[in-house]
């Protein structure tokens, strides 16, 4: 028996829960077009004001997994993992984490995006590599996972179909921020992907989507629950927003800044211990490793040994990025025109900043979107940023803007000086680690 979308949109708007087949018929009819814009739109907003259970949430994620190609990994002969991310700003722990996890022995073919709102995107940051491909055919991905160890890529159009289709109406009906949807859209694709294991890293604090901790935990715990009950195991980290988390905000300068982490040049740092963490996790949650101080160890003899550089190298070399670019960066990478310092008018401790603004301050350089097809400029952003904590005397540089012109580098050292608090009294020292979640 058909069952129509208007009746599987009455029974959620009315309150009802779904069974898994009307989900399943509901997705089916996004995905071959036989449900209309305005249905998909209503069903999107009955979802997003009524809410969607535990086994509801997991049907709507298997579905959408579902509604296109799963990667199958059975060739390889080590355990496919990946991770996530809620989204940050000067967060480009996955450039350094997929290499590192794929030198201590797992595959990791990373499904990854673009800059939304005001957090980079990994995509907008491999394109600055000349060269790299972000969409590769699909020989060439599993060529790079199989001899590279990782892979970081887009969507392909077969990958969770449904998900790109419900994303785009979702962005113009205001139901992007439902719990239900973020989850299946998040998990929907990372199922699709073929993995074996998952670590989740939500952001929380004023640069993040997740401002306060009981948002962050129940948005964390609904990821972790969904993702177990649809089969793939899965933890999540909840980790600090409340500055940048590198030292660098734009895509040159973060590409930038991940080649200095790979040759050991940002160690003791909080992108550090983030990164770290996260590889731990991971190498537990693969079997790899029995616990996370074990897992730790691990990475950190990778990263010390050159392994992490060299998987690295070797895939962005596979999808078609220069061969030295860890060697003489300088050669390949495209700097902005304009570099100003930003230097400070007081003296004291860098307490606070907004981090959010930050975001906002590269995408007023032209390094983020404001509408979905534009471009952006690469070269653009802020570096060499303080953390915060740091003492600063009056005319110290607390970091440097990077523009196309002038003008817009003058503005942009106002902008970026004006984010940041001063006081005489110092923070008190914050671990980046808030959290773990299990299932």
């Amino acid at each position: 028996m058909t069952m129509l979308p208007q009746e599987i949109i009455r029974r959620k708007r009315d309150g009802e829960e779904l069974t898994s087949n009307e989900i399943s018929a509901f997705i089916a009819a996004l995905t071959d077009g036989s449900a209309s814009e305005g249905q998909v739109a209503a069903f999107a907003m009955a979802v997003w004001f009524r809410g969607m259970d535990a086994r509801e949430t997991v049907a709507l994620t298997q579905a959408m997994r579902d509604s296109g190609e799963v990667l199958d990994w059975r060739d390889l002969d080590r355990p496919v993992a990946d991770k996530h991310s809620t989204g940050g700003v000067g967060d480009n722990v996955s450039l350094m984490l997929a290499p590192l996890a794929a030198a201590c022995g797992l595959a990791v073919p990373m499904i990854s995006g673009r800059g939304l709102g005001h957090t980079g995107g990994t995509l907008d940051k491999l394109e600055s590599i000349p060269g790299y491909t972000i969409n590769p055919p699909a020989s060439l991905f599993r060529r790079a996972v199989k001899e590279a160890g990782c892979a970081i890529v887009g969507q392909s159009a077969d990958l969770a179909p449904a998900d790109r289709r419900l994303y785009a109406i979702r962005d113009v009906t205001a139901t992007v921020d439902s719990a239900p949807l973020i989850t299946a859209s998040i998990l929907s694709k990372k199922l699709a992907a073929g993995l074996q294991s998952l670590v989740l890293d939500v952001k929380l604090g004023n640069g993040a989507f997740m401002t306060s901790r009981p948002d962050a935990e129940r948005l964390a715990r609904a990821l972790v629950e969904v993702a177990n009950g649809a089969g793939l195991p899965t933890t999540a980290l909840i980790t600090d927003m409340n500055q940048p988390l590198a030292d660098a905000v734009g895509n040159v300068v973060e590409v930038e800044n991940c080649i200095a982490f790979l040759k050991g040049e940002k160690a003791g740092t909080r992108l550090e211990r983030v990164v770290l963490a996260l590889a731990a996790e991971m190498l537990v949650a693969a079997g790899i490793e029995p616990d996370a101080a074990a897992g730790h160890a691990r990475a950190e003899r990778a990263l010390s040994n050159g392994s992490a550089a060299e998987a690295f190298s070797r895939m962005v070399l596979l999808l078609g990025g220069p061969g030295n670019l860890l060697d003489d960066p300088g050669s390949t990478l495209v700097r902005a025109p304009v570099i100003l310092p930003v230097t400070l008018d007081h003296t004291g401790y860098l307490v606070a900043c907004d981090t959010r603004g930050i975001g906002m301050a590269m995408i007023e350089l032209g390094g983020g979107r404001t509408t979905p097809d534009q471009p952006i400029d690469h070269r653009v952003g802020f570096d060499r940023l303080r953390p915060l904590g740091t003492w600063v005397e009056r005319g110290d540089e607390i970091g440097r803007v990077h523009a196309r012109t002038l003008d817009e580098a003058q503005a942009g050292v106002l902008r970026l000086r004006s984010l940041y608090t001063i006081a005489n009294t110092a923070p008190v020292p914050e671990s980046p680690i808030i959290d773990r979640i299990s299932a």
